[in-house]
């Protein structure tokens, strides 16, 4: 599989958007999928990036020791080691295709604007 690291600008934001739920590799047995390197489960988290004048839905995997204490919705992170993979598959004659995102981990952030907002303050 070929991984492509993503490139983030300064300017990017992400928002978490959804509690991480456990990425199962069979669901009706409730087998949880993991890590590969470290047998760390694996958890999904949706964030909202926001960059310039767009932004965008990502659900993105992350093993369980890269998720921060004191994440939920809302919260503005920062992914570590991002990492794009190009997938497709065929299924009843269907071709479904997509990218999937891998992160090391998860960085809480302060708020945008927040440190700028501080400083106006004490000024």
């Amino acid at each position: 599989m070929t991984r492509i690291r993503v490139g983030l600008l300064d300017s990017t934001n992400f928002m978490c958007g959804t509690l991480p739920v456990p990425k199962y590799t069979d669901v009706e047995n409730g087998i949880i999928a993991t890590d590969r390197e470290s047998g760390q489960p694996l958890y999904t988290v949706t964030l909202f990036l926001m960059e310039d004048d767009r932004a965008e839905a990502m659900k993105i995997t992350v093993a369980k020791n890269g998720l921060p204490d004191g994440l939920k919705p809302g919260t503005f992170v920062r992914p570590v080691e991002l990492f794009a993979t190009p997938w497709a598959r065929i299924f009843n004659g269907n071709l479904s295709e997509g990218v999937a995102y891998r992160a090391a981990g998860l960085e809480l952030v302060a708020m945008p604007g927040m440190a700028a907002a501080a400083t106006d303050k004490a000024a």
